[in-house]
């Protein structure tokens, strides 16, 4: 009887679910390489394409992040190309003497410009003792981004949005970046991009914030930012994903021990953050990883990874991927509606992922296999695929 409710749940035909939905495989990997950070962007036109950007990923070891690529598809997931590099944002040497590559991509479609705007952050790769090998070293990271122009299918040079050098309460303001996030924009085409930064150099704290930037279709440009959230959990608050529901806005972090939330009204300031907990007064249980917002209609959606669902085996309880309905007054999961978006094969689903609305009928959520234990590190990859088929749209 388990295994049938959790048959039902997965197909979204039980408790009476908003939508049903239909899993697939995008790619499979090939080679050295596995596929990390795969997130997808929606092209508007005729027809639309969906572009999803995936970077290359050292089968062993940490942070190993190579060149970047793209694919898309037009009919629906039916078919996707070939995975084609992207020229101007492989990993190469910079002026600093260090290897430099973008990472943790978030593509978005900016409709205001009608350019794909991708914002993320920057590893940097110093030579470790040994010539052969190269060492992350953090304190190259920014806010990077890069963009993409369908009218003439061409992409940008990396890119570095510039900071402020302190926040409010006076702090330096040291590697911030903006992977692994959400941004929301704006109608105006102004966009709310959270970022997360250090403040002391001897800590490994995070603080995060949303700002309020502009973008022309070359420059993202930084304005001002609001509240600025971390906590006394170690590594603080931090791979922040925003939106807008219904006139007001949420974020939701990442943290070390639980995951957290806060609410606001103009996009940029926000009420004391709270922990993710259900209806009953549980916390969820999601920890050390991203989540995420789907807004439909009426509903708002979060996406996550937690533990106590048979995952002790899973890294860090990052799988399956979960969707439930949040309640945006009393902020808290309703676990009746929580659904297994995508299911667990014993690796990391949750550490590179995200939703792109498709159309009023569809939103997709696209995410990697990752951190496999060490008797299947040999084994290819893939790039997975959730579609959320609306039953209202």
């Amino acid at each position: 009887m388990k295994a049938l409710f959790l048959l039902l749940a997965t197909a979204g035909l039980c408790c009476g679910a908003d939508f049903r939905i239909e899993n697939s495989t995008v790619l499979t990997s090939t080679g050295a390489y596995h596929w990390s950070q795969s997130r997808a962007a929606l092209i508007p036109g005729n027809p639309a394409r969906v572009m999803v950007t995936t970077q290359e990923f050292e089968k062993q070891g940490s942070h190993g992040y190579r060149d970047i690529f793209s694919l898309e598809t037009t009919d629906g997931a039916k078919t996707w190309t070939t995975p084609k590099r992207i020229d101007s944002l492989t990993r190469k040497m910079s002026p600093l003497g260090v290897e430099m590559v973008m990472g943790d991509l978030c593509p978005q479609w900016h409709a205001a410009t009608r350019k794909v705007l991708v914002t993320g952050k920057t590893f940097g790769f110093r030579k470790d003792a040994k010539p052969s090998e190269a060492k992350d070293d953090r304190a190259y990271e920014r806010v990077a981004y890069a963009i993409y122009s369908p009218e003439k299918n061409e992409w940008s040079d990396l890119k570095i949005m510039a900071m402020p050098e302190k926040d409010h309460a006076g702090h330096p303001i040291i590697e911030p970046n903006a992977g692994c996030n959400q941004r929301f924009d704006l109608p105006s085409g102004e966009v709310l991009l959270p970022v997360r930064y250090r403040t002391d150099p001897k800590l490994r704290t995070y603080t995060t914030i949303v700002a309020r930037c502009t973008f022309d279709g070359e420059t993202l440009t930084y304005h001002e930012h609001g509240s600025e959230l971390t906590t006394a959990v170690p590594r603080g608050l931090y791979e922040p994903s925003v939106i807008g529901f219904k006139g007001r806005y949420f974020l939701t972090m990442r943290a070390e021990k639980t995951g957290y939330v806060a609410r606001g009204t103009d996009g940029i300031n926000y009420e004391p953050v709270v922990e993710w907990k259900f209806d009953d007064g549980k916390p969820v249980g999601t920890y050390c990883t991203q989540q995420h917002w789907i807004a439909h209609r009426d509903g708002l959606y979060l996406i996550y990874t937690r533990k106590g669902a048979n995952n002790d085996h899973v890294f860090r309880h990052r799988a399956p991927i979960f969707i439930a309905r949040v309640d945006p007054d009393k902020l808290h999961v309703i676990r009746a509606t929580e659904q297994i978006l995508m299911p667990e094969t014993g690796v990391d689903l949750g550490g590179g992922y995200a939703p792109v609305n498709v159309s009023e009928k569809e939103t997709w959520v696209i995410s990697t296999e990752m951190a496999f234990p060490k008797n299947r590190q040999g084994e290819n990859n893939r790039i997975l695929l959730a579609k959320i088929l609306w039953n209202q749209p």
